[in-house]
């Protein structure tokens, strides 16, 4: 009788054990990898990622695999929730699972604050309790548009709140306190953050002088070749021609700035769990939407295939992560969806272009694809095989070829090197074959091709609606 007591009281110990983990998925909007310290850099102060990092698992090559038009946010939230390739899906996820709604079927409450650029009615099916929600690519940081989810579907009307990070972190903090405690959760908070406008708190943006921030080590004045698609998408504009060191640092500094704050607000997340006894069970993961130019090859934003753009940071960290551990699988963002299952023990949909790589937190696995697939509208197509990558940009009939390990920042094109043509067909063919297997239809040569050549001079330049008076005062005056 007293082993049968024993035992009894042990069982509400037994049950909390076996409690499934939470899980929160923090997502940066628009963070180049190489802006986190824990990615190498060492001016940015990111030191609750750089934790998350040196407390988990930190993967070196994940991709987003592009997007059908210039805002390679919808396209890559579309990825990420649902676990679909863009090129089936595009931006949209109606009448597709998503990770939430799948999680929610399961018992798990289901929250979500921040960035939402894809259709509103996936959030009401999706999540739990969904509040300030920006539905939109950007907004003024100090004044973000917000609504929150009703009972019945819908959602209030829009109100103007305060600076977007400090929003939109308090709410995954009310968040935590309201929920109950008998019950997993899964909690999303996308970020505007360090998306532009380039425009910080002023306490954070006093941490970096402009003077010291070292450029990107291929900044260039121009990008050296037209990509037969207009020049003149919105992001290219937020710096004038030709790109200086000057006004380059000055943006650097400012995107610094929205990031250290980004990170101290996850930071403050990480707390209030810790305040709840709820970190030792959370699984947290933080990754980008896509990265940035921020002068690199002359550019500024995110259109383009380099690798600047379509490789983003990714950490998982919590329970059966191993600390301290690397990978440096190809990974794409879209294999979160079935990993998060796997981890969790939950069957996963059977319409994934997505594959697991939660035997990676087992030491198991090392490798789960051989090349890595990324394009941008139909004017950008790139392969990566081991080192090696190739970029075709059939409307100006050219294909350049980079050796990765060696020429990291792709700046030594081998295209026309001897012996390269080898290559090139082995890496053109693969990208047929992956054209294939996610159903990409953009050709890889075109009849009617365009030059090459371009003339920045001949662009107009003009501030988005976003852009508060102090940016357009810097940046748009001649």
């Amino acid at each position: 009788m007293r082993k049968l007591l024993f035992l009894l009281c042990l069982f509400p110990f037994f049950l909390k054990a076996q409690k499934p983990p939470n899980v929160i998925i923090f997502f940066a909007d628009d963070l180049r990898a190489s802006a986190l310290g824990c990615y190498g850099n060492s001016y940015v102060k990111t030191p609750t990622i750089d934790s998350l990092a040196a407390h988990g698992m930190r993967f070196t090559n994940t991709y987003i695999q592009g997007s059908h038009h210039g805002a390679l946010c919808a396209p890559s939230r579309a990825m990420l929730l649902t676990g679909k390739s863009y090129h089936r899906i595009k931006d949209k996820m109606a009448g597709h699972e998503t990770i939430a709604k799948r999680l929610k079927d399961r018992g798990y409450k289901t929250y979500m604050t921040g960035k939402w650029h894809n259709e509103k009615q996936v959030v009401a099916e999706s999540f739990s309790k969904a509040r300030n929600v920006m539905f939109g690519g950007m907004s003024d940081h100090y004044q973000v548009y917000c609504q929150d989810l009703l009972p019945d579907g819908n959602f209030t009307d829009i109100e103007y709140k305060g600076f977007s990070t400090d929003i939109f972190g308090q709410t995954m903090m009310d968040f935590i306190d309201e929920h109950p405690k008998d019950k997993p959760f899964f909690m999303y908070l996308p970020f505007t953050a360090p998306h532009d406008p380039r425009s910080p708190l002023p306490e954070y943006a006093k941490m970096y002088n402009p003077a010291g921030m070292p450029l990107p080590p291929n900044f260039m004045p121009s990008h050296p070749f037209y990509f037969g698609h207009s020049m003149e998408v919105r992001d290219e504009n937020l710096a004038p021609y030709p790109r200086t060191p000057e006004v380059m640092r000055a943006q650097w500094a400012e995107y610094a700035g929205l990031i250290t704050h980004m990170d101290e607000t996850i930071g403050k997340v990480i707390a209030k769990l810790n305040a709840e006894n709820l970190t030792e069970n959370t699984l947290i993961i933080f990754l980008s939407d896509n990265g940035l130019a921020m002068g690199s090859h002359g550019l500024i934003g995110k259109q383009s295939a380099y690798e600047h753009c379509m490789n983003v940071p990714m950490i998982f960290s919590g329970p059966g992560i191993p600390q301290g551990a690397e990978s440096d699988a190809f990974l794409y963002t879209l294999d979160i969806l079935p990993t998060i299952t796997d981890k969790l023990g939950i069957e996963k949909p059977d319409d994934l272009d997505g594959v697991s790589f939660e035997a990676s937190f087992r030491h198991t696995e090392t490798s789960y694809r051989e090349s890595i697939f990324t394009s941008y509208m139909n004017h950008q197509r790139a392969i990566r095989v081991g080192d090696f990558k190739l970029i075709r940009y059939p409307y100006i009939d050219k294909t350049v070829l980079f050796n990765l390990k060696e020429d990291p920042f792709e700046l030594n094109d081998l295209s026309n090197r001897p012996g390269s043509a080898n290559k090139i067909s082995e890496l053109m063919t693969e990208m047929r074959n992956q054209q294939e297997k996610f159903g990409d239809k953009a050709p890889l040569v075109v009849e009617e091709t365009v030059s090459e050549d371009w003339d920045y001079r001949t662009i107009d330049r003009k501030p988005d609606q976003w852009q508060p008076q102090e940016v357009i005062d810097k940046y748009f005056k001649d």
